[in-house]
């Protein structure tokens, strides 16, 4: 009888863990991937980056930064508002938002790299070109009609398109550089948390 009730353990085990889950007992973390869909979206690896590519990320804000001080940029307007915060957005919204955050980023630091820093920039360019291929597994495929973007998303992506037509190229720089490390930091631990950044 004792070894009948001995075999049973696991299955009582499960069986709880079950219970507790699913009455939301036991709070269980949802893998974004799963929340998506499960099309391979393994973002978890960005939670942090290692301590040489942060390296190189600050000498190549420092490096913008002198670049802008020369050129004396006076901007009207701010993509990434001090407001933005991905924790506003269903879960499911992050990874769009930070995939256009970072899309644009790399487009107008790569405009850079072409022209005067190209050597400070070469290795953020190659870590934020690996981090964006890794993140569009995570953002919904338009062509399976997902959920179209409203509210605070669409906003927010609205102003970043605006922002790329209307801003002139130094306004641009300027704020990629200032929103960089947000974008690193907040942003991207955000959407490797899933449903644990709130």
């Amino acid at each position: 009888m004792k070894l009948a009730l001995a075999g049973c353990g696991p299955l009582v085990l499960m069986l709880m863990s079950t219970v507790l889950t699913s009455t939301g007992a036991v709070p269980v973390p949802t893998p974004l991937g799963t929340l998506l869909g499960g099309r391979g979206c393994h973002v978890a690896q960005f939670k942090s980056l290692s301590p040489q590519e942060m390296k190189a990320f600050r000498r190549a804000k420092h490096a913008l930064e002198e670049s802008l001080l020369l050129r004396h940029q006076s901007c009207s307007s701010h993509p990434f508002p001090r407001s933005w915060d991905l924790r506003q957005l269903q879960v499911w919204e992050r990874p769009v938002a930070l995939e256009a955050e970072l899309a644009l980023t790399q487009r107008v630091l790569g405009a850079v790299a072409n022209s005067t820093l190209g050597d400070v920039l070469d290795q953020p360019l190659l870590t934020l070109r690996h981090i964006h291929s890794k993140l569009q597994a995570c953002v919904p495929a338009e062509s399976t009609a997902g959920p179209r973007p409203r509210g605070r998303l669409h906003q927010w992506l609205h102003r970043l398109q605006e922002a790329e037509k209307k801003e002139s190229r130094g306004c641009l720089e300027a704020s990629v550089t200032s929103n960089l490390f947000r974008l690193l930091v907040h942003d991207l631990k955000c959407v490797a948390d899933g449903d644990l950044c709130v």
